[in-house]
């Protein structure tokens, strides 16, 4: 167990290059639903399972548009797309826009110190197709028993954190930075994160 943590680290810190997925792997991922980011991540799209990390200035730059093509997907398997701790209530009429069936979405509302608790244990429960979250305050330690948990869940999860987080490692299996219609990926396991910011078209 103590060579899996050791590999793993050297992963995240990027001591260690993983070759991109071979031939019939492309399953293990779900299309983002945005060309030039699919075009340019290992498997063409988010993990199937796994904690993907969102990075922004501030609330409301397009991170919920940047991922509702996804579950919009997700929520036709009948399974419950949760969000932990929302910052603001969420405005259903765009959730449905989007595609989202809203019979499939649930709400949990907890203080910050149970936000991270819950998301966990939505993650690690393998009822969930997705967990969103939006912790206030998220060690190395917290995100890493969150991907442990999307892994176990075999659960996508989304972590949306402040842009300085940036400066610090972190487990995630995806790791993006958003900010003004544009995603700079800064970790994608199985492969090399592209140079450049990749332009996406949401809405603001």
């Amino acid at each position: 167990m103590g060579a899996v943590v050791a590999l793993d680290r050297l992963l995240d810190g990027r001591q260690v290059w993983r070759g991109p997925a071979r031939q019939g792997q492309a399953s293990g991922h779900l299309a983002s639903g945005h060309p030039a980011l699919d075009a340019r991540l290992p498997g063409s799209g988010w993990p199937a399972s796994g904690l993907c990390e969102v990075l922004q200035a501030a609330p409301g730059v397009g991170e919920l548009a940047l991922v509702w093509p996804a579950l919009a997907k997700l929520s036709q398997r009948e399974r419950p797309i949760v969000l932990v701790a929302p910052p603001y209530r969420p405005h259903a009429p765009a959730w449905a826009a989007a595609g989202l069936d809203l019979a499939q979405l649930q709400i949990i509302h907890a203080a910050p110190k149970q936000a991270l608790w819950a998301t966990e244990q939505c993650l690690r429960s393998a009822a969930c197709a997705a967990v969103l979250c939006w912790p206030q305050q998220a060690d190395d330690r917290a995100l890493r028993r969150l991907q442990v948990a999307a892994d176990s869940g075999q659960c996508l999860g989304f972590v949306f954190r402040e842009a300085r987080a940036a400066r610090n490692p972190s487990p995630a299996s995806l790791r993006l930075q958003l900010d003004h219609g544009q995603a700079r990926v800064l970790k994608c396991r199985g492969g090399l994160p592209p140079a450049q910011p990749l332009p996406l078209a949401i809405a603001h």
